[in-house]
């Protein structure tokens, strides 16, 4: 999977649960020395900054858009169901009949996100 981000930084109420669902959305680990219960939680993207989850003392009232895109290597109806059964929901279907788009997605906290078509589904759609 390839993710585009630019300076992602996530206040929410549990950083390391929210950590947690992120490190399995990219596939990427957390900071080997974050622990439930830290404020602040790392997770470790192979290139690019990284994602930094802060843990705010009250419930989050007002939600973040990351700037976040994923790019699945396989399709990506396969994709947003495998982001449903991690706990996202689906927020928004801005795909065309044609293929083209993308759908709207938040984590538990409420982050929007986005999917876009992967290659797999570029490719099968062309001649």
């Amino acid at each position: 999977m390839v993710s585009i981000v630019q300076n992602v930084a996530i206040d929410c109420s549990d950083a390391y649960q929210l950590a947690r669902f992120w490190s399995e959305v990219t596939g990427c680990p957390l900071h080997p020395q974050d622990e439930p219960g830290d404020r602040e939680v790392q997770v470790m993207l192979p290139e690019g900054p990284l994602l930094y989850f802060n843990q705010v003392p009250e419930p989050k009232t007002v939600k973040n858009r990351i700037h976040l895109c994923l790019r699945p290597t396989t399709s990506r109806e396969d994709e947003i169901e495998r982001l449903l059964k991690l706990g996202a929901s689906l927020v928004a279907d801005r795909r065309k009949s044609d293929g083209a788009g993308w759908a709207v997605l938040a984590d538990p906290e409420g982050n929007e996100f986005c999917v876009l078509r992967s290659d797999s589904d570029r490719a099968a759609m062309s001649p």
